[in-house]
């Protein structure tokens, strides 16, 4: 199946999904609807809502609880966004000025905080206890994702197990929850719940370590960010503690140097990347994503084919193939 139709199979809901958020965000302080229409309007794939809504496909749900649930995701996610740029002192969202350049940092976080209480009022409203259960210790994980990565910052001596555990909390977690969640409300059994998680698990780990790629080798444009933008910030990534490891003791030295300076000249980020192409970072980091991916896909084996499993066969597969 071709990925615009895997698209195309959500777009209604997705659309659903959109005009719950104008509503959900319809609010008495003009600062919090003003913050979170602009963060939520400035674009991005829906990724995780999708993944919501087409296991929720899969496992045969007829209700319509599935919509304003892929919006507790989305708004979850957001919430981390309006976070993750104020601790990164981000200036760039998806190609655009980020919230707390426009609005400041610290509506940038009290409106991050809206967003995660009006997430889990809509869980609440929309949810069971289960589903509580899966998205607060995710959320609890979330959190310690991004901590953990806020101890690493600028730490070139950071191991890719520190580093698959950032990927794990931070971003992998919440796919994972998504799908399982549908699994919830679809009411099968445990074992394909689990199997979803999994599916989901899977996904994410691939998706971030993907994005870690894209960082060195694609254009600004593309990204909506600079290139680099990770290295810029502190962030040490799969591609550059691969190299690193199998690095010359000077050109460990000028990644030592790289990650710890406080803004990195765009002439050594051009060494950087050149030692990270010496060893061959980005091809490792994603043959890595492959094989999370091939796990993934595994755990469809628990349902039957049908256009629905082969829309997120297509899915897994357009982690790997999307090009930013």
């Amino acid at each position: 199946m071709h990925i615009q139709e895997v698209f195309d199979l959500v777009r209604g809901d997705i659309q659903g999904m959109e005009d719950g958020f104008k509503k959900n965000l319809n609010s008495d302080v003009f600062l919090v609807s003003k913050v979170g229409e602009y963060i939520l309007k400035s674009g991005g794939k829906r990724f995780r809502p999708m993944v919501l809504l087409l296991s929720a496909r899969l496992c045969g749900y007829k209700g319509d609880k599935h919509i304003p649930l892929a919006g507790v995701v989305e708004f979850i996610h957001t919430a981390t966004l309006l976070h993750d740029d104020v601790v990164d002192n981000a200036n760039l969202r998806r190609g655009n000025a980020s919230a707390n350049t426009v609005w400041g940092e610290g509506a940038s976080i009290l409106v991050g905080d809206y967003l995660l209480s009006k997430a889990f009022s809509l869980a609440v409203l929309h949810g069971d206890m289960r589903i509580l259960k899966v998205l607060s210790h995710t959320t609890t994980r979330m959190a310690e994702g991004e901590v953990l990565q806020l101890l690493k910052h600028s730490d070139a001596e950071t191991t890719e197990k520190e580093y698959m555990e950032v990927v794990t909390n931070k971003t992998a977690v919440l796919i994972s929850a998504a799908s399982q969640v549908a699994g919830i409300v679809g009411e099968v059994t445990l074992e394909k719940e689990v199997a979803l998680a999994n599916y989901g698990m899977g996904l994410g780990i691939a998706y971030q370590l993907m994005d870690d790629c894209f960082d060195y080798i694609s254009t600004d444009e593309d990204l909506g960010k600079c290139v680099g933008n990770d290295l810029r910030e502190g962030k040490v990534t799969m591609p550059l503690i691969y190299a690193s490891k199998k690095a010359t003791d000077a050109e460990r030295a000028l990644i030592k140097k790289a990650v710890e300076s406080d803004e990195l000249e765009d002439e050594k980020l051009k060494e950087v990347i050149t030692v990270i192409n010496k060893y061959h970072g980005i091809e490792y980091t994603i043959n890595r994503a492959r094989l999370h991916i091939e796990d993934a896909r595994k755990n469809l084996d628990h349902f039957e084919p049908d256009s629905n499993r082969a829309a997120l066969l297509a899915l897994a597969d357009y982690v790997i193939e999307r090009t930013y």
